[in-house]
């Protein structure tokens, strides 16, 4: 059995390659390349148990030549920009939607897999008065076009498992931290301050407060959840047990990159405090389903942003 990932060659889809194949178990990467990079992946490359498919979920064809043969999906393959200067809605929408949508009707037509992952993301919550927010929060009123397309892709999801008999898995993630990661506040901080070490802006009032999960945690709740759930469609949240500030961040990235009187200037942000329109400004999950099929995170959010700030120094 080939087990296929949409965004394989991506931060989070390269390390899943990662782990599949350490396990002995035969790996098709598919992707467009436009975020993610085959350096990622580049010490699979010739190993007879590895394929990767340079090629878009907006084009049906070539998701239907790399579904073949595969019973498993892990589906990553999205714009990942909450930022809403970063992306237009019409990137939001053709990414995350539409290509899940061409995906499913691939699944649907071929008719042979058995199991649907799918990485959405915490910010379907939108601004939660429950937190840490469980599964069962609702309603759900995303405030980003990010947030949105995920919560719409998992609509859909939800829908054609349970019209056309495959299971799935969603996994509602808090803020995936660690190695190869290309953008996020740790990647930008450690980037502002190779071009300045002297200042550093910070986005908001530096209060906001969220959970950052390390990727190798990620990986092993995302795997032994997929492993354990049983119901046609399992809706699982998944993120570190605490949150950490952004100003803690940026202390830990300061102290890290090995930087002394350092200016830190606070943007104020905008509506109280956010670092941009859409920015949920406090989040953390509750991961009980997830933790009784026995996961929990061997990483604080600290201990996750400080391995990550790390990794980012010495990547860079």
């Amino acid at each position: 059995m080939t087990i296929l990932i949409t965004g394989g060659a991506g931060f989070i889809g390269s390390h899943l390659a990662d782990r599949i194949m350490e396990q002995g178990e035969d790996v098709r990467v598919f992707d467009n390349l436009s975020a993610g990079t085959k350096s990622n992946i580049e010490k699979w490359v010739g190993d007879p148990r590895f394929d990767f498919v340079k090629g878009d979920l907006l084009e049906p064809s070539e998701i239907k030549a790399a579904l073949e043969g595969c019973r498993v999906v892990y589906h990553l393959a999205a714009n990942p920009e909450v930022r809403s200067w970063l992306a237009r809605p019409e990137d939001h929408f053709n990414q995350n939607i539409l290509g899940t949508y061409n995906l499913l009707e691939a699944i649907r037509e071929q008719d042979a897999v058995d199991l649907l992952v799918f990485t959405s993301t915490s910010t379907v919550y939108g601004e939660a008065s429950v937190i840490p927010t469980p599964e069962t929060y609702a309603p759900l009123k995303p405030i980003s076009n990010y947030g949105a397309s995920k919560l719409a892709a998992e609509a859909l999801i939800c829908s054609y498992s349970s019209l056309y008999g495959f299971r799935s898995v969603i996994y509602r993630m808090a803020n995936v931290v660690g190695p190869r990661s290309g953008h996020g506040v740790i990647y930008d901080f450690v980037e502002k301050l190779k071009r300045n070490p002297n200042e550093l802006e910070i986005l908001g009032d530096g209060t906001q407060s969220k959970s950052y999960l390390f990727i190798d945690d990620c990986i092993t709740g995302m795997i032994l959840g997929a492993a354990h759930a049983e119901a046609t469609v399992e809706i699982l949240n998944i993120g570190s047990e605490d949150r950490v500030s952004v100003l803690e961040i940026a202390s830990i990235v300061i102290e890290e990159m090995g930087l002394k009187d350092v200016e830190v200037e606070l943007t104020g942000g905008v509506d109280g405090g956010r670092g941009w329109k859409g920015d949920v400004k406090l989040m953390q999950l509750d991961m009980s389903r997830l933790r009784a099929f026995g996961w929990s995170p061997l990483f604080s959010s600290k201990e996750a942003v400080r391995l990550t700030a790390i990794s980012l120094v010495k990547e860079r």
